[in-house]
């Protein structure tokens, strides 16, 4: 690889408790690489970022993030290394301001509150809105920009298009196109929208049942109907 390796998991296994639900994960993404990651729900892919962010029992192998291991590092030590990270129930304080969402994990960077006003002009104008009285799409579009504005140099993103209509989809996956051509900025984006994920990084990973069943390129599952089928319908037969 070129470029340094922003992220590495090696032989990872890990869970709830007891519980193991990923098997000897092996993934490592290089500095500024977007990666999206897919397959059928209950494969561990939520699980996997959570590990990334320490929110799981790690029972094996080795977590590092620029070279720097953190398995063991608590969540807010992995934040303040540089990950961020947009959960999949988005996880806003209700009672709070948009802005104040925004203020409240902000810290020194490119990523600014102006910056997310500039990537999601939406949120703007509702910056006086207390976070539960904004609809889902601008909850996700929160979550995000709260995430960015605390300056990772990784982010993890859960699910962010789910429940949400085409129309704001779309939006998002502009938004995180843009992203993707930050500089510095490393992407893992895990997605149940199979076109989109694709379509939004070079990269692809396929999961089931905890383990990496895929590794390479967005554009051959694109051309390929046959084997994503089958990569996704894993464990059916």
């Amino acid at each position: 690889m070129s470029a340094a390796l922003a992220l590495e998991l090696d032989d990872v296994s890990a869970g709830y408790g007891e519980t193991v639900v990923l098997e000897k994960v092996a993934l490592a993404l290089r500095d500024g690489e977007t990666l999206s990651i897919i397959g059928r729900n209950g494969v561990g892919k939520t699980t996997l970022v959570a590990t990334i962010m320490g929110h799981t029992t790690l029972h094996g192998g080795r977590l590092r993030l620029h070279g720097n291991e953190i398995g063991h590092a608590y969540p807010y030590r992995r934040a303040l290394a540089g990950l961020g990270y947009v959960p999949q129930e988005r996880e806003i304080f209700p009672s709070l301001t948009l802005r104040e969402n925004l203020e409240v994990a902000a810290r020194p960077g490119r990523w600014t509150l102006r910056e997310v006003f500039t990537l999601f002009p939406k949120l703007e104008a509702r910056q006086a809105n207390r976070g539960n009285q904004l609809s889902g799409g601008e909850q996700q579009m929160l979550a995000i920009g709260r995430a960015l504005v605390g300056n990772p140099s990784v982010l993890l993103m859960d699910e962010p298009s789910e429940g949400l209509a085409p129309v704001i989809v779309e939006e998002l996956a502009r938004a995180v196109k843009r992203l993707a051509q930050s500089d510095g900025l490393t992407l893992l984006l895990v997605e149940q929208n199979t076109r989109l994920a694709l379509d939004m990084s070079p990269r692809t990973v396929v999961m089931d049942r905890g383990r990496i069943v895929y590794d390479g390129r967005s554009d051959t599952l694109q051309r390929d109907g046959a084997l994503l089928d089958r990569l996704i319908g894993v464990g059916k037969r």
